[in-house]
């Protein structure tokens, strides 16, 4: 099979509601898994974030399933992600492509409204491994018309805080489906987890290190929220991600920012799904074009067109750097990605520099515009 056509391989309906999303060629990931998920085969797959991993196994899954008659209205697909944007994002893909009935079931929404929902027999259920084995458990969410389930950011999933969960919900599964994991990163942990499947992992595109652009910005902690202030007007950015590793500074940056009439929103961890789907809504749109978080959305969001990433400080875990930054520069794009950082998180700035392999342009503001030290008059 010609791996650079494999979009040929799927149904006029799917590659018309592909057409119409503006997708037309399969990035690399999908030309490499679509073949082998249309086959039926089970797989690990690895790749880079911001490479088209969600439609490498939709596109496949979803073509399988559509073909097949399903008198039962059974559940069909169950897919588990680690957060709530990830899975809500999951689903808004899902339906995208396909006419299958897909479903939601997040924990902290309503029990009963769920086991509602699933007697309007969805097709393709989405949700997180919490919440999906309890409503196995209950014995509202049937399994024995799956035909496949998706692990998704594998490596998250087992870790502590979810693994005990992520097993049960394995472990409840039938025999023989088709399973599939995808991540950005597949450790030992998730091998061991999934012993037995075969893996494909996908070359580096080097996306950190070829179309990310990083930039270094002084400022001590006390004058940080103005330095941001000062390089929003400066940059005057397309869309821009800014985080923070504080959760209770969400509010303070935000409400500094609005005192300075800048039009932003936040992302909060304790705010209702609805609350949270709204604001990141708004923010995917274009309506509102700045949005300040916490590392809850540096997971597995992919939002289109965002030019820059912000960061207020450096998180201690280097992957969440990197998944922070990975939020721009998606789908062959490119971006900037920023730290406002005094003396001590340049330091680590700079060892980060070395070990990954970028490289970090030191930036000022001089007259209202960024510029190099070396370039000032």
């Amino acid at each position: 099979m010609d791996e650079k056509n494999v979009f040929s391989e799927l149904s006029p309906a799917i590659k018309e509601r592909l057409s119409s999303l503006s997708i037309i060629t399969p990035t690399p990931v999908q030309a490499k898994v679509i073949p082998e998920l249309l086959a039926g085969k089970s797989m690990l797959f690895q790749s880079e974030t911001g490479t088209g991993k969600t439609f490498a196994y939709l596109l496949p899954l979803i073509q399988n399933n559509e073909e097949k008659e399903n008198i039962e209205h059974a559940v069909r697909i169950l897919i588990c992600a680690p957060t709530l944007e990830l899975a809500s994002q999951i689903r808004d893909a899902a339906k995208s492509v396909t006419t299958l009935k897909t479903a939601l079931f997040l924990g902290g929404a309503p029990l009963k409204r769920q086991t509602d929902i699933l007697k309007e027999k969805p097709e393709i259920v989405i949700g997180n491994p919490a919440r999906l084995l309890e409503l196995i458990k209950l014995k509202k969410l049937k399994t024995a018309g799956l035909t496949a389930a998706v692990f998704d950011e594998v490596d998250r999933l087992v870790k502590r805080e979810s693994k005990d969960d992520t097993e049960e919900l394995f472990k409840a599964l039938p025999e023989h489906i088709q399973i599939i994991g995808a991540s950005a990163t597949i450790t030992n942990a998730v091998r061991q987890f999934f012993t037995g499947l075969d893996s494909i992992v996908m070359p580096q595109e080097n996306v950190l290190r070829e179309r990310i652009t990083h930039w270094a910005v002084y400022a001590e902690q006390r004058d940080k929220i103005d330095m941001l202030r000062s390089l929003l007007a400066a940059v005057q950015p397309e869309k821009t991600l800014i985080f923070t590793s504080r959760p209770d500074q969400v509010e303070n940056i935000l409400s500094k920012l609005k005192y300075k009439d800048i039009e932003c929103e936040g992302l909060y961890a304790k705010e209702t799904k609805q609350v949270r789907k709204a604001a990141l809504d708004r923010f995917r749109s274009g309506k509102n074009r700045i949005l300040v978080t916490s590392d809850l959305a540096a997971r597995g969001l992919d939002i289109p067109n965002i030019s820059h990433i912000i960061q207020m400080d450096l998180p201690e875990d280097e992957d969440f750097f990197i998944h922070r930054a990975g939020r721009t520069a998606r789908a062959g794009k490119t971006g900037i990605n920023i730290v406002i950082g005094g003396e001590y998180e340049m330091r680590k700035f700079s060892i980060l520099e070395k070990k990954l392999k970028i490289t970090v342009y030191p930036k000022i503001l001089y007259g209202g515009k960024v510029v190099a030290p070396q370039d000032m008059p």
